[in-house]
């Protein structure tokens, strides 16, 4: 394989423990400033329009996370193909995938937008949405999802970029893109009062923003990527192969949406306080949160560069790496979440609202003691989706979706905003009970699989 360009990263050779951090690092800042817009937004919509506006914000993240957490699933599925076979040195391939990950995408993002834009308010009503909140949930979901083409081309583009070992570049363009949000929240919300409905157009400009970039950085920056001749050619077998890694990818973050759907009508029922509360713990939760998903995600592109080398060994000593960096970081996570989660949550205030920052504070110690759950869950996971076994992404879903159905059916009507509170540690630790063992089995086929092919190899090269 051809040396990578410094703009790359071969994660095939080196530290496993020095290459996980470098790559993750961009990843992870790109996640803060990703969170930390989302902060922002939803604090200027707090302080801008009141507490029903908040909670209509609010009240839209579980059927965000179902629809819009199913089409990032489903690119970063698409992209695992293209990291297996930078890893393997076919560039060829790598680009027949890029063009076909592209067909696929304006496909499934016509069919889910127009589906979900007609059904857009009936599901905010079967969600049972407070009726001082549901006006402002409605205006703010529809554009988010009028805006999903955008959200496919933007993580398309930087899924493919990152699977040839890049993570700084579309960290750079988040960055621009963050600040360009921010800047749009204030003029769209404050300037031009257009309420909730600005706060979701700017989240949708600068996205497309970010698309914009990573069309350019890929035709000024990467050769490799320059789709070109019969590489553009429609190829089935190449768009078997990017579904049966991005659908299952896309299903595994749906199955868990339904959960925190079940879960998130549960606390609609608890009233707006209830709903205030939740959305503002959520976004300190996913400060926190942010940095472990990073490091699960870049788990997918070092599993499937180094099964695209053979390199079983290393995709050991990756995952041992990668859940030694989390533990430490959670730890680390829950000791600052004690000082600063009331400060933080303050901000979500335009005045004091001691009921709604003392729940909201119980969300974010539990959830943040927890952290640990989730470092196994993502790395595992992602991990695993890496080196092709989606179907186990999906069922460790499963386990999360029936943690939070249970939340949300039994423990939130007996004990109220306390089972919010423990949904999501209990989703985890089901869900590791099943990845673990997993895991184990995984590595172990794979090993097993290539100890054989390269048995056959020397028995050809012999004959």
């Amino acid at each position: 394989m051809a040396r990578a360009k410094s703009s790359e990263l071969n994660l095939t050779v080196g530290s496993p423990f020095k290459l996980i951090i470098t790559f993750a690092i961009p990843m992870i800042l790109g996640n803060m400033f990703q969170q930390l817009y989302n902060f922002v937004d939803t604090m200027i919509v707090g302080h801008f329009l009141g507490l029903d506006a908040l909670g209509g914000v609010g009240a839209t993240g579980s059927i965000n996370f179902l629809i819009i957490g199913f089409c990032m699933g489903m690119c970063a599925g698409f992209a695992i193909p293209v990291a297996q076979m930078y890893g393997a040195g076919d560039h060829v391939a790598l680009r027949k995938y890029v063009a076909n990950s592209i067909y696929l995408a304006i496909f499934f993002s016509a069919v889910i937008t127009v589906v979900v834009s007609i059904f857009c308010r009936e599901i905010l009503t079967l969600m049972q949405t407070p009726e001082d909140c549901i006006d402002y949930s409605y205006n703010y979901i529809l554009i988010i999802f009028y805006g999903i083409p955008i959200t496919f081309l933007y993580n398309i583009l930087a899924g493919v970029i990152r699977s040839i070992g890049d993570s700084r570049t579309p960290l750079i363009f988040l960055i621009i893109s963050t600040f360009i949000n921010v800047g749009l929240d204030y003029l769209f919300i404050s300037g031009l009062d257009m309420g909730v409905f600005g706060a979701a157009l700017a989240t949708v400009a600068s996205q497309l923003m970010s698309g914009v970039m990573c069309i350019v950085a890929i035709i000024v920056k990467y050769k490799i990527l320059h789709v070109s001749g019969k590489e553009w050619l429609p190829d089935f077998s190449f768009m078997r192969k990017l579904i049966v890694m991005g659908l299952p990818m896309g299903l595994q973050y749906s199955i868990t949406a339904i959960g925190s759907v079940i879960l998130q009508r549960s606390v609609n029922i608890l009233g707006p306080v209830a709903v205030a509360a939740a959305t503002a713990a959520s976004k300190v939760n996913m400060l926190f949160i942010c940095i472990i998903d990073a490091l699960g995600a870049s788990m997918a592109t070092y599993g499937g560069q180094n099964l695209g080398a053979g390199r079983v060994d290393r995709i050991r000593k990756g995952t041992r790496a990668a859940v030694i960096i989390g533990v430490a970081y959670s730890v680390c996570a829950f000791v600052a979440a004690i000082f600063v989660r009331r400060p933080l949550i303050n901000l979500f205030a335009d005045e004091p609202q001691p009921d709604m920052i003392d729940m909201a504070a119980q969300h974010v110690i539990i959830t943040t003691g927890c952290l640990i759950l989730l470092v196994l869950v993502n790395v595992l996971r992602f991990l695993i989706q890496g080196v092709g076994y989606s179907t186990f992404a999906i069922l460790a879903g499963v386990f999360e979706m029936i943690a939070r159905t249970v939340a949300g059916i039994a423990i939130i009507p007996r004990f109220g905003f306390l089972g919010a509170c423990v949904a999501s540690p209990l989703a985890w630790l089901l869900a590791d009970m099943f990845l673990v063992p997993a895991y184990f089995y995984v590595v172990t086929r794979l090993a097993k699989k290539i100890k054989i092919s390269g048995n056959e190899e020397k028995a050809i090269s012999k004959a």
